[in-house]
């Protein structure tokens, strides 16, 4: 079991790159893998809602929205990478949640 975890590992990692990628290749029956390309998603998504409020709300959405945001984005995105390269089936705060939702 040890061995296909680590064979799903660079695709994992692939998924918070260009999410779509693991879902055109066999990785995507592998759990491991849809895990971290529903976490993603998520993440994606979380993406676009900071940089359309931060550029729709004058004045707090260009100075605290926007640069806070992007920040957190980021730190999320790196938070799940570590988890993907390390083999971790993690949630990632506060948005993990709503990848389990999500029906691929």
């Amino acid at each position: 079991m040890e061995n296909k975890k680590n064979n799903a590992n660079p695709m994992a990692i692939v998924a918070y790159i260009l999410f779509f990628v693991p879902l055109l290749t066999e990785d995507k029956n592998d759990p491991f893998v849809m895990y971290h390309v529903k976490q993603s998603i998520v993440l994606l998504i979380v993406a676009i809602a900071v940089a359309m409020l931060g550029s729709i709300i004058p004045l707090l959405g260009w100075f605290i929205i926007m640069p806070f945001g992007s920040i957190a984005v980021f730190v999320l995105w790196i938070m799940g990478l570590v988890n993907a390269a390390t083999g971790k089936k993690q949630s990632l705060p506060l948005i993990g949640q709503f990848a389990d939702k999500i029906s691929l």
